[in-house]
């Protein structure tokens, strides 16, 4: 099949467990870039929190972030959004707190916190490069919130939460991990599945002529509509068994193996 574009999610896929570019990555889309090959990134993230893999792998494609709830230009011009509901956001942060979940707020550029201390947090600034901010009540940050994040070190807890949550937000939101830990709560045209076609359009590629690669459960709607699908060995098993092909682990240069191989070498 043709290839015109590689769509990789961020986390758990292009960088590492420690949250770093490996020099077989950045080669990987030099090599990408030699024959052709867009290349876009993909993330729960906010763009904010993206802006990082510009330069070690020279995007110029739009950035997309929060699952496609915010589209924008590598600068971080905007291109456009998709925010919660008001009534959305704080059904869904009062539905985490009944069940002992922290809770953060994405609004604008800033990510907000009740309790600096919380869990992951650290894990999170490291990933993203900038520090919360933190506040009495989040409610000025629920009024215009491009994602809500639950956060739990209980994996299976938040694990039942994403069942359970769905149904209680219906069609005005979309409920899913991007990690074990995060349960990303955005927009309902905010995600993978969604955003990946949009992403497609914005850089005048067909969507048979993309390829995809992911890790998490976010990622199994991009999976179903990207041409090739590519699951990093770090994925679950219910993960990897959506995908068409799996790669090794993202400390294993498992995204610069997939491209070669599945891509470059097809």
């Amino acid at each position: 099949m043709k290839i015109s574009a590689l769509v990789s999610d961020v986390d758990g896929t292009l960088v590492t467990s420690g949250k770093t570019v490996t020099d077989a990555s950045r080669k990987a889309v030099s090599a990408l870039r030699e024959r052709g090959i867009d290349f876009a990134v993909i993330s729960g993230r906010p763009p904010r929190g993206m802006q990082m893999l510009v330069e070690p792998f020279a995007l110029t494609a739009p950035l997309a972030g929060f699952n496609g709830g915010a589209f924008t230009n590598p600068d971080l011009s905007p291109i456009e959004e998709h925010v919660l509901a008001p009534e959305t956001a704080q059904r869904a942060f009062d539905w985490l707190r009944t069940k002992g979940i922290d809770v953060w707020a994405f609004s604008g550029l800033d990510w907000f916190v009740l309790d600096l201390d919380g869990p992951h947090i650290a894990t999170e600034i490291r990933a993203v490069h900038f520090a919360p901010t933190v506040v009495r009540t989040l409610e000025p940050a629920l009024a215009s919130a491009f994602k809500i994040v639950g956060v739990s070190a209980d994996h299976a807890l938040l694990a039942r939460c994403e069942e359970e949550l769905q149904p209680v937000l219906g069609e005005s939101a979309s409920a899913s991990r991007s990690q074990p830990y995060y349960l990303d709560i955005t927009h309902p045209t905010a995600n993978k599945g969604i955003a990946v076609v949009r992403l497609a359009a914005l850089m005048g590629v067909p969507m048979a002529e993309i390829a995809v690669i992911g890790d998490g459960h976010n990622d199994l709607g991009m999976f179903a509509q990207g041409g090739l699908s590519i699951a990093m060995g770090n994925a679950p098993p219910d993960v990897r068994e959506h995908a068409r092909f799996v790669t090794s682990s993202n400390d294993h240069d498992g995204f610069a193996e997939a491209v070669r191989n599945h891509i470059l070498n097809a």
